[in-house]
C-alpha cells in the first residue's frame, strides 16, 4: 500500500450510528495494520454535547465490543488520536468554531493543512456543511482538501442536480468523493479483474455469446426500525439507483486504457448513458414492484411491511423491485439485464450471474423442463464471496446424459490473506487521493435519468400494480413475467 500523507479527518455526525458502527472500527483496523499516516488525527463534530474524553470513552467501549482481542495499549494509542467538538451543524454561521480547532490540530499533528471532511449526517445537511466550510475558508486553503459524501445523493434528478451545484460551489469535482460502500467490496472490484485479466472471458463478454445478465441483491430481513426512513425511499431509490446500477456499469463497461480513476469513471459513465430509458408504456412490462405481506413459516410469524413501525397507513412504498434493462451499444445490443432487489427474501445474498448462450445444436440429453441449464458464471459479492463457473458434464454410465457441475473459488479459501471491509478500502483510497471506487457527479445524475421516469410513472399512474408477496419468499410471482425466454427464470441462490 502506498505511503499516506499526514492528514486530519473531520467527521460531521460523529456521535451518530454510521461513525460508531462503521467508520471508527474501519479506522481502528487501518491503525492496527499500520496503514494510517504517522501524523494523523480525527476530529468528531456533532450536535451531542460531549467532551473529547467522553467521545473517546464512548467509542473505546464500542471498539472493545467490536473486537474482543483489542489490547489496552492498542486502544489507548488509537483513541488518543480522537478529538470532539459540539456545535449546531445545521447553522452555517457556527462553523467559525471549528476553524481554530482545525488550525490547532494541524499544528499539533503536523498535517500540513491536508484534511478530509466526512459527511456522516442526514443528506439534508450536506449543502449546509459545505457552505459553512467555504464561508470560513476551509475548502481551499493550505494543503489539500477532500470531502466524502454518503448516499443518498438526492431523491430524484432535480434534487441530485441541486446537491451537485451546492457541492461544486464549495469544492472542485476532484475534491468530492461520493461514497458507495458496495464498490468497496473485494468481489465487486474483482469483476474488472475477472474480465480484463483473463483471455478466456473477455472475448466472450458480448452479445454474441451472452444470453442475459442477472443481478440479485436480496436481504433476509424486513425494514425493522428503519420504517420511517425506508417509507420515504423504497427499493428503487435505496438499492437500484446507486448500488445495482453501479454493478451494471462494471459488468458492461469497455476496457479502460489504463486502470486509473479518470479512465474507469469515463467508461462507467458511458454505460449509464447507453442504458435505454423506459417510456411510460414500457414501464409496467419492464418493471415489477412488490411489497411484503405477513406470513408464517415453521411457526414463526413475520410482519407485513404495513405493520412495521414508522410506515404510513396504506403506504405504496415498494420493498421489492425487478426490472429489465437494455444497453444500446455495439457490445450489448439486444442483451437483457435483469435486476431484482428486495427485503424479506429467503437468504441474504448479492450476486451477478452471466448466462451464456446455448450451443447452436443440442446433442445430449437433458431433463425435461430444466431451467437455466446454459453455462453460467456466478460472481458472489456477499456472503460466501467467490466465483463459480457452471457447465455440463456426462453422467457416469451408459448413454450421454448430462448434468451441471461447478468449478468454484471462495475468498474464504485465502486463509493467509486479509480481506478488507468496504469502509476500510474506501477510507484509505480517499486518504491516498484515489477516486476510482467513488462516483462522479455526472454519473449520479445519469443514473437518476434512468430511474426518474419509473418513479414518476408509479406516482402518476394508479393502475400500475403494487404486488404483494409473503415475507421470506422470493418476491411476487409476477416478476417472472419480465423474463421472456423459454426455460429461463430467475436463479434462486443458495450457497455457491
Amino acid at each position: 500500500m502506498n505511503v499516506v500523507e499526514n492528514q486530519l479527518l473531520v467527521i460531521f455526525g460523529a456521535s451518530g450510528d454510521l461513525t460508531r458502527r462503521k467508520l471508527i472500527p474501519a479506522l481502528f483496523i487501518l491503525f492496527r495494520q499500520n496503514h494510517l499516516p504517522s501524523n494523523f488525527a480525527i476530529l468528531g463534530v456533532g450536535r451531542t454535547d460531549l467532551t473529547s474524553e467522553q467521545f473517546r470513552d464512548n467509542l473505546g467501549k464500542e471498539l472493545t465490543h467490536y473486537d474482543g482481542n483489542i489490547t489496552p495499549d492498542e486502544l489507548l494509542s488509537f483513541i488518543k488520536l480522537m478529538h470532539y467538538m459540539p456545535m449546531n451543524t445545521s447553522d452555517p454561521t457556527e462553523y467559525y468554531k471549528i476553524k481554530d480547532k482545525i488550525a490547532e490540530l494541524e499544528i499539533n499533528y503536523k498535517t500540513g493543512g491536508n484534511c478530509i471532511y466526512y459527511m456522516a449526517t442526514p443528506p439534508d445537511l450536506y449543502a449546509t456543511i459545505a457552505t459553512g466550510l467555504k464561508l470560513n475558508g476551509l475548502t481551499n486553503n493550505k494543503g489539500w482538501k477532500r470531502v466524502i459524501v454518503e448516499k443518498p445523493f438526492g431523491r430524484n434528478l432535480k434534487t441530485a442536480k441541486e446537491l451537485n451545484i451546492h457541492l461544486l460551489n464549495c469544492f472542485n469535482e476532484d475534491q468530492i468523493y461520493r461514497i458507495d460502500h458496495f464498490l468497496g467490496k473485494e468481489t465487486v472490484q474483482n469483476v474488472m479483474v475477472t474480465r480484463f485479466s483473463n483471455g478466456i472471458f473477455e472475448p466472450l463478454w458480448n452479445r454474441n455469446y451472452i444470453h442475459h445478465i442477472e443481478i440479485t441483491a436480496a436481504e433476509s430481513i424486513g425494514v425493522g426500525s428503519r420504517g420511517g426512513y425506508y417509507d420515504r425511499s423504497g427499493a428503487l431509490r435505496d438499492m437500484v439507483q446507486n448500488h445495482l446500477l453501479q454493478l451494471v456499469t462494471l459488468i458492461a463497461m469497455e476496457p479502460p486504457t489504463q486502470m486509473l480513476a479518470l479512465d474507469i469513471r469515463n467508461e462507467t459513465l458511458k454505460v449509464l448513458q447507453s442504458i435505454r430509458i423506459p417510456n411510460e408504456r414500457e414501464i409496467p412490462q419492464h418493471v415489477i414492484r412488490g411489497q411484503y405481506s405477513n406470513s408464517e413459516i415453521k411457526g414463526i410469524t413475520f410482519n407485513s411491511y404495513l405493520e412495521e413501525p414508522g410506515v404510513a397507513i396504506g403506504s405504496k412504498t415498494e420493498t421489492f423491485v425487478a426490472l429489465k434493462l437494455f444497453i444500446d451499444n455495439w457490445r450489448w445490443g439486444g442483451v437483457p439485464f435483469y435486476i431484482r432487489t428486495g427485503k424479506y427474501m429467503p437468504v441474504r445474498v448479492t450476486e451477478l450471474v452471466v448466462h451464456f448462450k446455448p450451443t447452436p445444436h443440442r446433442l445430449f440429453c437433458f431433463d425435461e423442463g430444466r431451467k437455466n441449464s446454459n453455462n453460467q458464471l456466478i460472481i458472489r459479492i456477499q456472503p460466501d464471496e467467490g466465483i463459480l463457473l457452471k457447465f455440463g458434464m456426462k453422467v457416469p454410465g451408459a448413454g450421454f446424459n448430462v448434468q451441471d457441475v461447478s468449478m468454484d473459488f471462495h475468498y474464504s479459501d485465502l486463509a493467509h490473506q486479509i480481506i478488507p471491509e468496504a469502509y476500510q478500502r474506501l477510507l484509505i483510497d480517499c486518504m491516498q487521493g484515489d477516486a476510482t471506487l467513488f462516483t462522479r457527479g455526472d454519473a449520479i445524475e445519469q443514473s437518476w435519468r434512468i430511474v426518474d421516469p419509473i418513479l414518476s410513472a408509479w406516482e402518476k399512474n394508479a393502475e400500475i400494480p403494487l404486488f404483494k408477496y409473503p415475507a421470506v419468499t422470493w418476491g411476487p410471482g409476477e416478476a417472472n413475467s419480465i423474463i421472456e425466454s423459454p426455460n429461463t427464470t430467475w436463479r434462486f441462490p443458495g450457497k455457491i
